[in-house]
């Protein structure tokens, strides 16, 4: 049978026994579909990158399943019509990870320290940009590598344009009239 890795992601206002019914629900469904769940994990309440159904967090979970595709469809199938689901996303896999997934391993969250602690920077210029900020840019424009502004010498005539005579300071607004019930 495939193999297939499903996440699905639920409200954040859902509880966590909630989460833990729905993918009972959902591993009933592929298990009378003749498959079997392998491996699942919740990995928690997570940030959005951006709201999904006027939601900023989401439950997320995992199910590692080998099932026929009937039985997978049926569930995705339950997955759109159920109102907590808020997305779901099923990638065919040639075979399932042993070990915890990324999401679950912490000996990568304990190696990378303190968020200050952001490892070796003495490759970045003084501004700390990377990539060719103030370094060689592959060109031959000679400098000193940074800035490639050049400034414009000045224009005949004092610098107006065609023969434009100066403004001076503009005089001040009137008050805008924001009283509430006054037109004009």
């Amino acid at each position: 049978m495939p193999l297939y890795e499903h996440v699905f992601m639920t409200r954040q206002d859902v509880s966590n026994q909630q989460v833990e019914t729905l993918t009972k629900e959902f591993t009933d469904v592929i298990t009378e579909g003749g498959g079997t769940i392998t491996k699942s994990e919740y990995w928690g309440l997570k940030g959005l990158a951006y709201k999904i159904k006027k939601n900023r967090k989401a439950h997320f979970s995992l199910l590692n399943i080998d099932a026929p595709p009937a039985a997978v469809a049926e569930m995705e199938r339950r997955m759109g019509i159920q109102t907590d689901i808020l997305r779901f996303i099923t990638i065919k896999v040639e075979e399932h990870e042993t070990e915890p997934s990324a999401m679950m391993r912490k000996q990568d969250r304990d190696e990378r320290g303190e968020r200050g602690d952001r490892g070796d920077r003495g490759d970045r210029g003084p501004r700390g940009g990377g990539g060719f900020r103030g370094g060689d840019r592959g060109g031959d424009r000679g400098g000193d590598g940074g800035s490639t502004f050049r400034s414009r010498p000045p224009r005949e005539g004092g610098g107006f344009r065609d023969g434009d005579a100066p403004r001076g300071p503009r005089p001040p607004r009137p008050p805008r009239n924001d009283t509430p019930g006054s037109e004009g």
